[in-house]
C-alpha cells in the first residue's frame, strides 16, 4: 500500500510567508468560486489542466514550489509558467484577486533558486547584458531608423519614441516602428529617439520573476530619460506602455506615457492626420491584453480603423475587448514552446479567421509575431498588418 503524505506533512508556512511578502496576499480574498478556470484561456485550449483556482489555496498552504522531489518540482514550475499573464482571470473574479501577481511570486521565488526554464534564464540574461531579449548589439538598437532622419532626443523635443526591442531589431516588425515614424513626421509632431541609452522596458522579466534585473534595467531607463529631459513618452509596444506607466512610477518616474494608438487617434480627431487612400479589405482587430483589459484602451485602436476609407471593421462575437483572448505571448511565453495542441494562439486565430476577415489588426509587437507563427504552423491564408502600418498605407 502507498503511503500517502498528510495535509499537515504538506503546510509550509515559511513558503506561503514568503510569498505573501513577494505579491501574493490576494490569497486570503480567494472563496474557490472557479469563476478564473472558465475564463483563462487554458480552460479554452482544453488539452493542459490549468485549475487556476486551487493556486491561491496551494499559496495560502506553502504548497507551491515547495516539493523537493526533482519530477514533481519540474511540473510545478511548468504549471507555474503556464500562465500568460492575459488578466482574465482579475476581469471576471468577484473579488478582483490578482492571481497572475500571485504566480509571479512564485516566480520570484524559483528565479531566486535559479529553478525557472532554461529559455527564460537565457532571455534574462541578453537583456542584463545587452539591454534586449534578442541578445542583439546594443550599438544597432536604432538602426532601423537610418533612412528616416530621425533626431536623436534632447531637452526641447517634445516627445521620445520608444519602439520597443522587437521593432527595434526584428526585420518584419521593423516596419512597424518605421510607419509610425512616417505617420508622426507627416503629422509635424517633435519626436526624437534615444537609440543606444535606452534598455528593454523590462516588463517581461519583471513577470518572468526577474525582479533583480529588472529593476536594474527600470533604473537605467528612468536615469537616462530624465538626463535627456525625457517628459513624454510615445511607445508602440502595450507592455512597454504597462511598465512605463505602471510599474515605472515605484521607482520615482514622472512621465506622461501614451500607447502610439491612442496618439494617433486623438491626431485623427484633431484634423492633423486624414486617412484619404481606400483600403478595400476586411479587418477585425484583435484586443492586446496589455492594451485592453490592463490598461482599458479599447476604443481608440478602432476609431482609427474606421477613419479609414474603405475599411469594414469586423469583431469576435463574444470575445472582443475584456473578454479577448490572449495571444499566447505574454509574461515570457512569447519564448516558451509547447507541444502543437496546447497553443492558446492557435484558438484565437481560429476566432479571427471564422469572422471571414482578411486582414488581422494589432497593436502589439507580441500578439504580430505571435499570430504570424501561429498562422504559418496552421498553414492559413490571412493576414496580419500593425494598426499603424494599415493607418500609413491610408495616409497616400
Amino acid at each position: 500500500m502507498t503511503n500517502k503524505r498528510s495535509l499537515v506533512d504538506v503546510i509550509n508556512p515559511e513558503i506561503r510567508d514568503f510569498l505573501v511578502e513577494m505579491g501574493a496576499e490576494d490569497i486570503y480574498k480567494c472563496y474557490q468560486c472557479g469563476k478564473c478556470s472558465s475564463i483563462c484561456p487554458w480552460f479554452q485550449v482544453g488539452t493542459y489542466d490549468f485549475p487556476i483556482f486551487r493556486l491561491p489555496l496551494e499559496t495560502a498552504l506553502g504548497m507551491v514550489a515547495s516539493s523537493e522531489d526533482k519530477k514533481e518540482l519540474e511540473e510545478e514550475v511548468d504549471k507555474i509558467y503556464r500562465c500568460v499573464g492575459c488578466e482574465a482571470c482579475v476581469d471576471q473574479c468577484p473579488h478582483g484577486i490578482n492571481i497572475p501577481n500571485i504566480l509571479r511570486a512564485a516566480r520570484r521565488l524559483l528565479v531566486d533558486f535559479g529553478s525557472y526554464p532554461d529559455i527564460l534564464k537565457s532571455i534574462v540574461q541578453k537583456i542584463h547584458d545587452v539591454g534586449n531579449p534578442l541578445g542583439e548589439e546594443r550599438e544597432k538598437r536604432s538602426d532601423w531608423a537610418k533612412q528616416l532622419n530621425v533626431p536623436n532626443f534632447q531637452p526641447g523635443i517634445e516627445y521620445l519614441y520608444f519602439a520597443c526591442c522587437i521593432p527595434s531589431y526584428d526585420p518584419r516588425v521593423q516596419n512597424v516602428a518605421q510607419a509610425t515614424v512616417r505617420i508622426l513626421q507627416k503629422s509635424g509632431v517633435s519626436f526624437g529617439i534615444l537609440g543606444v541609452q535606452e534598455n528593454c522596458c523590462g516588463e517581461a522579466i519583471r513577470r518572468i520573476g526577474a525582479e533583480k534585473v529588472f529593476e536594474e534595467v527600470t533604473k537605467s531607463n528612468i536615469s537616462s530619460f530624465e538626463s535627456a529631459g525625457v517628459k513624454n513618452i510615445l511607445v508602440t509596444s502595450p507592455h512597454c506602455y504597462t511598465s512605463f506607466e505602471n510599474d515605472y512610477p515605484e521607482f520615482g518616474a514622472n512621465f506622461e506615457v501614451f500607447h502610439i494608438t491612442q496618439y494617433f487617434s486623438g491626431l485623427i480627431e484633431k484634423g492633423k492626420i486624414q486617412p484619404i487612400k481606400s483600403f478595400d479589405k476586411k479587418v477585425v482587430y484583435h484586443d492586446p491584453c496589455n492594451l485592453g483589459r490592463q490598461n482599458g484602451i479599447y476604443e481608440e485602436p478602432r476609431n482609427i480603423l474606421r477613419n479609414i476609407p474603405g475599411l469594414e471593421l469586423l469583431e469576435v462575437e463574444n470575445f472582443n475587448r475584456s473578454l479577448s483572448v490572449c495571444c499566447g505571448a505574454g509574461s515570457g511565453a512569447l519564448w516558451m514552446e509547447w507541444e502543437k495542441d496546447e497553443r492558446i494562439g492557435d484558438i484565437r486565430i481560429n476566432q479571427l479567421v471564422d469572422t471571414g476577415a482578411e486582414i488581422i489588426a494589432v497593436a502589439c509587437p507580441y500578439c504580430l509575431q505571435m499570430f504570424e507563427e501561429t498562422i504559418k504552423s496552421m498553414d492559413l491564408n490571412i493576414q496580419v498588418m500593425d494598426i499603424a502600418e494599415i493607418l500609413y498605407e491610408s495616409l497616400g
